[in-house]
């Protein structure tokens, strides 16, 4: 044992020296380069460190000059825009502003960070011009290919987007298999008085298993689900609503669920914020209308019932983490007793430098459990997760601590032995 401890002291003691040297061999140069913290969870960092060169990037906020925080919301088109904030720190103070990018929904992942990578540049030149390097910066102009056209473009869609998924898998080994069917359509035009949302989706799956004896189970899970919504923006602050969906779920023991339910929404901040905070309240009243598989504990096989619904929603993306949260309150108003109420909410938050924290956590109290089947669930349904079981309450929590210390540049891509990946 000994023996096994030497030797692994003496490779990271070796390793070590060898870090170290290389390190000396690329030691900094002096500054020059405007320093920049990247606050962003979805960009192509390594990508934009190889095409983005005239800066330093560094890993710590408190180290950098310009701090660039990122949103991205979905667009009416079905593409993402994103929401560049550049905030100026230290030299910089008070020098901000904004940039946005918008990304179409054929775009392919080269093409989105070529863009962003653009719209990026754009937005540290103003930094970097005031920089000893200004002096070795260029600019360039691609002038639009063609004739020009004009603004007033003739849309055939009239905004609508649609959208069409289907997959599936299969499984096995010796004493199981499985396999599994899904699909998906979607439609949805957005403008800023109207936006419309239709989606359906459904899903199969199967599993057997070879008990003792040779005998086998089967575990069959079906699921079918449409939704729509339609949302008339009335101000910066109100919208309206009217929503509804139907359904089948053996899980939940429904044949057919469906329910309509217009509502209001107030939001704290003005619409046009909601890339970086959002602080909603929102009511619906809406009528249910359930058909059940199998006799419900009630003696039911369908039941007619009026809810109503309230939510308060919050969304930060600051400087200093982000951060959301939403509280919600249902009830059966012909049967007051049955009700539920659920929380969830969870962040990142920088404490210090090089220290953050994140958390998540879920709790819901559940008293309006009318659709469970009547007679006890078998042992197979329990481990099998085939059909919810009575329960008061459901919770899940999360945590984590994260420290990183050392040099505070970022500016180097080395992909070599794995040093870099694809995402599909």
């Amino acid at each position: 044992m000994r023996q096994l401890i030497l030797r692994i002291v003496c490779v990271l003691a070796l390793f070590s020296s060898v870090a170290a040297a290389a390190a000396g061999q690329g030691a900094p140069s002096p500054r020059d380069k405007v320093r920049v913290f990247l606050d962003c969870g979805r960009c192509d960092e390594e990508f934009l460190k190889k095409e983005v060169t005239f800066v330093d990037y560094v890993r710590n906020r408190e180290d950098s000059d310009v701090h660039v925080l990122v949103t991205t919301q979905s667009t009416g088109g079905g593409g993402t825009q994103w929401t560049l904030k550049f905030i100026g720190l230290g030299p910089h103070q008070g020098s901000d502003q904004t940039l946005t990018y918008n990304s179409p929904q054929t775009a392919t992942s080269d093409e989105v960070r070529s863009g962003f990578a653009e719209v990026f540049k754009v937005g540290l030149v103003r930094y970097a011009a005031q920089s000893p390097i200004a002096d070795r910066l260029r600019v360039t102009y691609k002038k639009p290919e063609g004739p020009e056209v004009s603004s007033a473009t003739n849309d055939p869609w009239n905004y609508w987007i649609y959208r069409i998924n289907g997959g599936g898998n299969f499984n096995g080994e010796e004493s199981s298999t499985g396999r599994s069917v899904r699909g998906s359509f979607s439609a949805s035009r957005t403008t800023d008085a109207w936006r419309t949302s239709l989606e359906a989706s459904a899903n199969y799956r199967d599993s057997t298993f070879v008990l003792e004896d040779d005998e086998t189970f089967l575990s069959v899970s079906r699921n079918l689900e449409a939704s729509g919504i339609l949302v008339k923006s009335l101000t910066q602050h109100w919208s309206l609503g009217l929503m509804g969906s139907a359904g089948a779920n053996t899980f939940q023991n429904f044949a057919l669920k469906t329910r309509i339910a217009p509502g209001i929404e107030y939001n704290i901040y003005p619409y046009s914020e909601s890339t970086r905070r959002m602080l909603t309240l929102q009511y619906t009243v809406g009528h249910d209308l359930h058909h059940y598989r199998e006799e419900t504990v009630y003696g039911k096989m369908q039941d007619q019932l009026v809810d109503h619904r309230a939510e308060v929603g919050l969304s930060l993306r600051q400087p200093w983490g982000s951060t959301s949260a939403q509280f919600s309150f249902s009830q059966y108003l012909n049967e007051p007793s049955k009700y539920s109420l659920g929380f969830f909410g969870g962040g990142n938050f920088r404490i210090v430098k090089g220290l953050s924290f994140d958390v998540f956590g879920e709790f819901s109290r559940t008293r309006d459990q009318v659709y469970l089947p009547r007679g006890e669930a078998s042992t197979e349904e329990i481990l099998l997760r085939q059909r919810q079981l009575l329960t008061g309450y459901q919770y899940y929590f999360n945590f984590g601590v994260s420290y990183s210390f050392g040099s505070i540049f970022n500016n180097i891509v080395n992909p070599r032995f794995g040093g870099a990946g694809f995402d599909f």
